[in-house]
């Protein structure tokens, strides 16, 4: 099998709502809208709010966006901060946010020094 492209699917039970927090609060840039759903652009890949649903989400799936400043982005989503930055025991700076469905969306900041920033071919 060749996977040729990937996206993510989020059903919300108010899909308006979601579309709009992922666009205005986010911030994220609208790949391409059709009735019914927007695909967002999300990092390398995307995110594709359609249709609706009535189940409220759960912690087994989480949305995990990597950020160049995670202080600057806790002071811009205040509002919907879920647990404060903080060093992970892996070493990453995580917070914690939560769309208006209750999704948990993973902001991460990877320091300097982390090796994930280095160059494995040294």
């Amino acid at each position: 099998m060749e996977v040729l492209s990937s996206r993510v699917l989020l059903r919300s039970r108010d899909p308006e709502r979601a579309r709009a927090f992922y666009r205005d609060v986010l911030g994220l840039a609208v790949y391409r809208e059709f009735p019914g759903g927007t695909v967002f652009f999300l990092g390398s890949g995307f995110l594709e709010v359609s249709g609706r649903s009535d189940d409220r989400p759960t912690d087994a799936v989480q949305l995990w966006l990597q950020v160049r400043d995670l202080r600057a982005a806790a002071a811009e989503l205040a509002a919907h901060v879920v647990r404060e930055p903080r060093r992970e025991p892996w070493g990453l700076d995580e917070m914690w946010i939560a769309d208006p469905d209750g999704v948990r969306i993973a902001l991460v900041e990877i320091p300097p020094e982390h090796p994930l920033r280095r160059d494995v071919r040294e």
